[in-house]
């Protein structure tokens, strides 16, 4: 066993107590030092990079300030303890001195503290030192930023005519400058110059400060040569940027692999018919806002009890349309996403984003389109032309203008986005002042339509809807006494085991089904029927497509946002006057029926003429993935708000000496109306091309759009600018009293119970829609290729 005497317990003992907590504190002292002087002087010669901004270099000059004279109290203080030590040293000496039995330990105890005190004297000469090279540093640095300080302090609100907004701004900057972290972010500071040169450089409001490094306001560089789009042949990665997590990203992934085949083919048929052409390949972002945490998401959960599909219908086939067209896509369903690739600061969207827009095109739906608004500050209104806003029910101009909606009562809380009309692309082709988007429904090869033929079942009908809401509205039991009088009815409503649908018990319910399952269930039923909800889905063209007849209710009075809860707060004013308008109006017999189901005798004896009619399979060509990738490349190559501009309004009033352009017009041969004269200017870079222009005046209860549609015609709003001068009145043998222009949707138009003649002020309210008993309309009509109401005859 080892043993220890009391003189070693004591030296250890003393040890610990006096030597090893001071030389930890004083090596703790020497580590700080450092690590302070190298952040202090790394500081201090970061701030001279270039680039850096002067908010950078005022934050480390005055930290250097403060650092200097720590540094000076740091050397006091190590003076101060090494005298201390001096002085305990030799008390302790002393007196230890005076025990005999400890006479031999002092001189090996103190051994030690005599090296750190002269290792603090050490580190007290290099603070010292180093406190006036410090010095001397700083000296120089505010000598040379002397000058530019002096600027920074002394900067005035500039009083430009050309920045009429600058010293508004200004006030607004200094009461909230701090009120979003982005101020800061750009160096804010809370000083005049600071908030000058945010507002000339980062925004727009203030001219550039003359004592400025005018590096951030010179041109950006060149845009990189631009790559050629090449048809794309690979889903597969298509598939992993949709990514997963969501009941409705699988179910768009699903449908994308379903069709597959059929995308493939049509973007082989469509590459060999633009052979040869050029064709640029976009950077896309793809931001699907409803399907955001922040938006509610009330979709995804849906998905599996029978919501409505038909938002993920059309966006699936977006996605497939785009990739397989050749382009570059980035796919969002979150707003963090979103932030990261629009490149927006950090803080609370109220400054602009930190680098130029990436992408040359943003497909998104109105939820997106707030979120962007919401987080892109001043850059929204810069880059929203490149927006294209996917909307199921379209958005009509008088919605859209924000002065004019307010003014008008049209405002609601899906409008007033000054966006020009044809930005917002539709289901379906009901409102010419939009672009028709649409989807794809899927085709049938020969083997699969014979199959059809031979296999239907002509007493078997299927009603429309997944949901079992839609049996509980009353009204239904009179007419679905007729018809089980003649078919069987078939439901495919979704229900949980323990709580079945409130269905009729003469219904036979399959439960939610499989696409596929579904598609089979469709290929058997002579007989699909609505019972007028939902409104304008992709099911009805899908049943017509499996060999289907579609039945539908007759609205009386049509549904409108006036006189129906489901529309009210929409911005449009459309009068829809069945279930689906589109299969009415644009396929009809002998594929859809439109009756008054109040009628019982009407609707007895379509469905028995129904069950004696073959009936073959049908598709429009602009719901095959063929048509909708000719109708989206279409778009791509031709549609560009941000460079197009508008023509000069007519102005108040002439001079009998001023003379006007002649008009580009001519009268018909017919004399019904006007066409694009043979000998006018053509641009080769309109879009559409301007000799599918026909200029019809309407009747009085007549909107454009109805105008143009008894014609066998289109209402094309981009041809509104050449209807929109007094000289197409005279053209037209229409007297004109006075002519006077302002804001109003329904304008160009004519009152001609007194002879007064109107012209459009604000060409964001050229629109198709619209009527009132007091004028007739102006209306710019074109062709269409059949199939393809989206696009003229030379369209392509």
């Amino acid at each position: 066993m080892i043993t220890v005497n009391a003189d070693g317990k004591i030296m250890v003992r003393r040890c610990l107590v006096t030597l090893r907590p001071f030389r930890i504190f004083v090596l703790g002292i020497g580590f700080f030092t450092l690590c302070f002087l190298m952040t202090s002087l790394g500081g201090q010669f970061s701030a001279k990079r270039l680039g850096d901004s002067p908010f950078t270099i005022r934050t480390e000059v005055m930290g250097a300030l403060e650092s200097r004279g720590v540094l000076r109290r740091m050397s006091d203080m190590l003076e101060m303890l090494m005298k201390r030590m001096d002085i305990l040293a030799r008390l302790e000496n002393s007196s230890d001195f005076h025990k005999g039995d400890e006479a031999r330990f002092p001189l090996d105890r103190f051994q030690p503290a005599a090296g750190l005190m002269e290792r603090i004297q050490a580190i007290a000469q290099n603070v010292s030192d180093i406190a006036i090279k410090v010095d001397q540093i700083l000296r120089n640095s505010l000598l040379n930023g002397k000058v530019v300080e002096g600027r920074r302090d002394q900067c005035e609100v500039p009083r430009d005519p050309k920045y009429p907004d600058c010293a508004g701004k200004v006030e607004w900057m200094r009461a909230r400058w701090t009120s979003d972290p982005c101020y800061a972010f750009f160096g804010v500071d809370g000083t005049e110059c600071s908030f000058l040169i945010y507002l000339s450089e980062v925004e727009w409001f203030c001219p550039p400060l003359p004592w400025r490094n005018q590096t951030a306001a010179l041109p950006s560089p060149p845009p990189l040569p631009r790559v050629q789009a090449a048809f794309q042949s690979d889903l597969a990665h298509l598939l992993e940027l949709i990514g997963t997590g969501k009941e409705s990203l699988s179910f768009m992934k699903k449908r994308i692999r379903h069709l597959a085949q059929q995308w493939l083919r049509a973007a082989r048929r469509l590459e060999q018919k633009l052979k040869g052409r050029q064709r640029d390949q976009k950077h896309i972002l793809i931001h699907i806002g409803f399907l955001t945490e922040e938006s509610g998401d009330v979709f995804s959960p849906r998905v599996l009890k029978g919501g409505p599909l038909g938002e993920m219908v059309q966006w699936a086939d977006i996605l497939a349309a785009l990739f397989l067209l050749g382009h570059s896509l980035r796919v969002t369903v979150s707003l963090k996403e979103l932030q990261s690739h629009l490149g927006v600061p950090p803080g609370r969207g109220n400054c602009p984003l930190t680098s130029p827009l990436p992408f040359d095109l943003i497909y998104t739906d109105y939820h997106g389109l707030q979120q962007m608004k919401q987080h892109m500050g001043l850059s929204f209104k810069k880059y929203r032309c490149r927006v294209r806003v996917i909307d199921t029910f379209g958005t009509e101009p008088a919605y859209n203008h924000e002065e004019y909606a307010t003014l008008r009562g049209y405002r609601t809380n899906w409008g007033y986005w000054n966006l020009q009309p044809t930005q917002f692309m539709t289901m379906f082709p009901h409102t010419p002042d939009n672009s028709f988007m649409g989807f794809v429904s899927e085709e049938l090869n020969k083997t699969e339509r014979q199959f059809i033929k031979s296999n239907k079942v002509s007493s078997m009908a299927v009603v429309y809807g997944k949901e079992a809401s839609i049996w509980k509205v009353g009204g239904k039991e009179k007419f679905l006494a007729i018809l089980n009088k003649y078919m069987e009815i078939h439901g495919t409503v979704y229900y949980e085991t323990q709580r079945p649908p409130e269905v009729p018990a003469f219904v036979k319910n399959h439960g939610l089904l499989p696409q596929h399952e579904f598609q089979q269930l469709l290929r058997k039923a002579k007989l699909f029927i609505g019972f007028g909800f939902p409104y304008e889905g992709p099911a009805p063209l899908e049943a017509i497509a499996n060999g289907c007849v579609f039945l539908q209710a007759r609205f009386s009075p049509p549904h409108s946002s006036l006189n129906h809860e489901f529309f009210r707060g929409k911005p449009t004013s459309r009068e829809v006057s069945s279930q689906h308008p589109y299969a009415e109006d644009f396929i009809g017999k002998p594929h859809v029926w439109t009756v008054d189901y109040n009628n019982s005798e009407e609707f007895e004896a379509a469905i028995k003429t129904i069950m004696r009619t073959q009936v073959d399979p049908y598709l429009p060509y602009e719901y095959t993935c063929e048509g909708m990738l000719e109708r989206i490349q279409a778009y791509i190559q031709h549609q560009d708000f941000c460079t197009t501009s508008s023509p000069p309004l007519p102005p108040k009033a002439k001079s009998p000496a001023m003379q006007s352009p002649p008009s580009p017009l001519a009268l018909s041969p017919n004399a019904t109306h006007l066409v694009w004269s043979p000998s006018a200017s053509r641009d080769p870079r309109a879009w559409p091309p301007v000799d599918s222009l026909q200029v019809w005046v309407s009747e009085t209860r007549h909107s454009c759009t109805e105008t143009c549609r008894r014609r066998g015609l289109v209402c094309e709003p981009t041809f509104f600018r050449f209807l929109n001068k007094k000289e197409v009145f005279l053209q037209l043998s229409i007297a004109c009293d006075s002519t006077e222009y302002e804001m109003n949707h329904l304008y160009p138009a004519v009152a001609e119970n007194v002879h007064e003649c109107y012209l459009q002020k604000e060409p964001l309210l050229f629109s198709c829609a619209g009527y009132n008993t007091k004028y007739r309309r102006l209306c710019p009509c074109r062709d269409y290729r059949k199939g393809q109401v989206a696009l003229c005859r030379d369209c392509l």
